[in-house]
């Protein structure tokens, strides 16, 4: 082989040279057999179809950034990130997990990047989950201690240190409340999602029932007032059961 000949570059190759110019042309080359226009048209529809899908999915995250701040952020992610999965579905599981693991905080960043990131995430799980709710519960007047419990799997029982569902431009505390904020995020049988804002007690209550499907009423019932044994257990016992009303209608809760 003479100087004059090269040697063909592989389909790899050529794949590699063009997905690295379209993830980070400011490192990258661009190919040489493709010209220039064509390059940045491909790389502006993929950057912006991945940019808008974040958007979408964490809209108030988005609103918080300025312009500037939230192009450099999406764009790290575009060309940093290796994502585990070619659905676009799930591109903003894939976000999360960049913004918990690869990207380090900025001076720009909010300290509650992480919690309201979650929080917009689940809401879009929810929405897209495939799971079915089970069958109506049995009547509310049967209610009593040797009733099992199990939550549906369209609920999401949650804890922020920041009240991650009042976050917007205008509200962005710099520190956590002395308190956390417990919140219950759901899908209803009309395919809504929604959310509640829960007590502590309530919140322990849906833990227990999702860590121990089919748990007795009594059971539970005797967990929590081990968990708040400052509190009166009689009175204890009517929150539980008032909850406990209040989630079957929300078909949140499923008795058996």
């Amino acid at each position: 082989m003479t100087n004059s000949q090269h040697k063909p570059v592989s389909f790899k190759d050529a794949q590699t040279a063009f997905t690295s110019y379209i993830r980070d042309p400011e490192n990258n080359p661009a190919p040489a057999d493709v010209k220039k226009q064509r390059m940045e048209m491909y790389r502006s529809l993929m950057f912006n179809n991945v940019e808008s899908f974040i958007s979408s999915n964490f809209p108030v995250l988005r609103k918080i950034f300025d312009q500037q701040s939230w192009n450099t952020m999406a764009q790290d992610f575009f060309s940093c990130h290796t994502s585990k999965t070619p659905y676009f579905s799930e591109i903003a599981e894939e976000f999360l997990h960049y913004l918990e693991y690869e990207r380090e905080f900025r001076s720009e960043d909010p300290p509650f990047i992480l919690e309201l990131a979650h929080y917009e995430w689940v809401e879009m799980a929810a929405s897209i989950a495939t799971e079915d709710l089970p069958e109506l519960s049995l009547d509310l007047e049967e209610l009593n201690e040797s009733i099992a419990l199990k939550l549906s799997p369209l609920a999401w029982p949650l804890v922020y240190q920041y009240p991650v569902h009042k976050l917007s431009p205008e509200y962005q505390p710099t520190n956590p409340p002395e308190q956390p904020t417990f919140i219950l995020v759901f899908r209803d049988r009309e395919d809504e999602v929604r959310f509640i804002e829960l007590t502590a007690m309530t919140y322990q209550m849906l833990q227990i029932i999702q860590e121990q499907e089919g748990i007795l009423l009594s059971v539970c019932a005797e967990k929590l007032i081990s968990k708040f044994n400052n509190l009166d257990p009689g009175e204890i016992y009517k929150g539980i059961i008032q909850a406990i009303k209040e989630l079957v209608v929300k078909d949140v809760v499923f008795l058996n």
